[in-house]
């Protein structure tokens, strides 16, 4: 959760500060040796502060800074884990900056977007998802895909994923990007498949009903797959609900055969 500054920054600069912050998330990444320092425990709160301050004063804002330094000052039992909590912290900043200027429901929905249209073109998912190919080059590549058709935030997240958010994959980094937004919406991500498009009216009904069960409000991201034949399959989290009729043929079948 941001604090101080941050708290009241505008939506420019939070933007600002989750770059700076995911800026330095790539130098520890680079910097094995600076990231060991600035989580090693054996070091006082004070003097880690001190380090980070030694090595980015001047070249980030204070709002980032001050974010950081609030996270070099915790404890932490390996380097990696410094790591992934500034990467998470880059993102909320991110996703703060877009809450406030209205915008995050959309960055939500475009980064969930984005990943159908790279599942659904198999040589452009294989060329995005090489973690042996130039990141650079596969940065290029993202920002011509959403060139016009996405907000800063969106794009600068799909890089992130390129990166591997967290240690994860592509797509696991992006699907974890989409429900981190909903999280900070208070909503609970579900994974609907259907082999034809929902109405309005059938996706409110299907929210609500999800909604009670749940007991949050839930965010529905909707995949229209023409091979499921009819009916819902439903993922919330671990859950999965398969109502489809292609489960039940393969059911029938299944029955038959044995």
């Amino acid at each position: 959760m941001l604090s101080g500054n941050a708290a009241k920054a505008t939506p420019e600069q939070l933007a600002t500060a989750g770059d700076e912050i995911l800026a330095v998330a790539d130098l520890l990444r680079r910097e094995p040796r600076l990231r060991r320092a600035l989580a090693d425990a054996s070091r006082a709160a004070d003097e880690r502060a001190e380090l980070l301050a030694a090595v980015l004063g001047g070249k980030i804002g204070d709002a980032a800074l001050q974010l950081l330094t609030a996270l070099v000052r915790g404890r932490w039992s390996a380097p990696g884990e410094l790591l992934d909590a500034a990467e998470r912290l880059g993102v909320e900043a991110l996703f703060a900056g877009a809450d406030r200027a209205g915008e995050l429901s959309d960055v939500e929905d475009e980064l969930f977007r984005f990943g159908q249209v790279v599942a659904g073109n198999p040589p452009l998912a294989a060329a995005v998802s090489d973690s042996t190919a130039d990141v650079q080059r596969r940065g290029t590549l993202v920002d011509e895909l959403l060139d016009g058709k996405a907000k800063a935030v969106t794009v600068r997240l799909a890089r992130l994923a390129l990166r591997g958010f967290g240690g994860r994959g592509f797509d696991t980094s992006l699907t974890r990007l989409v429900e981190l937004a909903a999280a900070a919406r208070e909503r609970e991500v579900a994974y609907v498949t259907t082999a034809v498009p929902l109405t309005d009216d059938e996706e409110e009904r299907l929210a609500a009903q999800l909604g009670r069960m749940y007991g949050r409000q839930i965010s529905l991201k909707v995949d229209v797959d023409p091979a499921v034949l009819g009916g819902l399959r439903v993922r919330v989290g671990s859950d999965l609900y398969d109502a489809t009729v292609s489960r039940r043929l393969a059911q029938a079948h299944k029955a038959l055969a044995g």
